[in-house]
């Protein structure tokens, strides 16, 4: 109903902000920079980071394999390109197209010892390996009591939207698996944040999911350290420094949010604080709770549904920890409570300018 009346309002009277022939480009991405000190570096895409990580993990660790459908020739996103040929058969290969089995082979090897990295082809495909997940690897060491522990196991998968996909190609599941203690769910925003999670995802003790938003794939490139390195998990990351609002997104909805900041800046005179949450599971509450005491107001934006969305968690944490300090009702820009749409996709997206209209609400209440 909501997108119905969403688009009756602005598609059918010609008001909309965005082309049909902008929905390939609902943000503009924001590359990172690393310091001097980092090293060399090279010029990598958010694919070919991912894949470098996954190569220095099987030169570095004997025990660690990589399976799941596709893979071996390099997997439909070419994440694993070249893995095979360089590490052996029998390190790298393919599953049959069955995602419990998947997921359950990975909990199998991670306990004999294995550190086991999996690949589901598609995030929105990872329900069927739901109860694995949620029911063996989340809870394997507190059910046995400490004797047997799959923590060395990592599911990595493509999520969000890609311009194209429709309803089993752009979902974004994080929310799912949020409600499951004993997992990680990790979210980058670029190549050099892929490679240093994803790194960390797999050395973690503790079963980790691993959401690459597959529209970065190819058009996010950074420079990249060489060297093999990881990043703290369940850390927010402050991006822009502000004082009047603080926004709260991952994966591709950051990039989003960086041209909300410009729009408030430049239209609005306001200084938006930018958030990159990076970890939904368990997520950084202190750094966003420190932000909004200082801003008084929030805004979160995610791909994902309104209802049961993780930005519902987060809005109930901080009005539960910053009531006194707030100056206007939390606001959530998301996706519809609908199926994810195909030619209605730039009517679904939480894009700038829903997100500055979320912005103004804010400012003016």
């Amino acid at each position: 109903m909501a997108l119905r009346n969403f688009l009756t309002r602005n598609l059918l009277l010609n008001k909309c902000p965005l082309r049909i022939s902008q929905r390939l480009s609902h943000f503009t991405f924001v590359p990172d920079t690393v310091s001097a000190s980092e090293g060399e570096t090279q010029r990598m895409n958010l694919f070919q980071a991912i894949n470098n990580s996954l190569d220095l993990a099987l030169s570095s660790d004997p025990t660690a394999i990589i399976f799941g459908e596709d893979v071996a020739f390099g997997g439909v996103f070419r994440c694993t390109v070249g893995l095979q040929e360089k590490h052996g058969k029998s390190r790298v290969f393919n599953t049959p197209l069955c995602e419990q089995g998947i997921a359950g082979f990975g909990i199998g090897a991670a306990t004999a010892g294995a550190t086991a990295i999996a690949e589901i082809q598609f995030a929105d495909y990872i329900l069927p390996a739901f109860d694995q997940i949620c029911n063996e690897a989340a809870k394997y060491r507190y059910r046995s009591g400490g004797l047997y522990d799959c923590g060395s196991l990592t599911i990595r998968a493509p999520c969000s939207a890609v311009g194209h996909g429709a309803l089993y190609h752009s979902q974004s599941p994080e929310a799912f698996f949020a409600h499951c203690p004993g997992l990680k769910v990790v979210v980058p925003r670029g190549p050099i944040k892929a490679k240093g999670l994803l790194l960390s995802c797999i050395r973690d003790k503790n079963p980790c999911l691993f959401f690459e938003p597959k529209i970065l794939y190819r058009s996010a490139v950074e420079q990249v350290p060489v060297k093999e390195y990881t990043m703290p998990l369940s850390k927010a990351d402050i991006l822009v420094e502000g004082d009047d609002i603080t926004l709260v997104g991952w994966g591709t909805q950051v990039h989003v949010l960086r041209e909300v900041c410009q729009l408030a800046k430049d239209q609005l005179n306001v200084s938006c604080e930018l958030i990159d949450l990076v970890t939904i599971l368990p997520w950084d509450k202190e750094t966003i709770a420190q932000s909004v005491k200082k801003t008084g107001r929030l805004l979160i934006a995610h791909e994902a549904p309104l209802t049961s969305g993780f930005g519902a968690e987060i809005a109930a944490s901080i009005q539960h920890d910053c009531f006194l300090n707030l100056e206007a009702p939390i606001e959530r820009v998301t996706g519809f409570d609908t199926p994810f749409p195909h030619m209605f996709e730039p009517f679904y997206m939480p894009d700038k300018w829903r997100c500055f209209e979320a912005v103004k609400k804010l400012v003016n209440y």
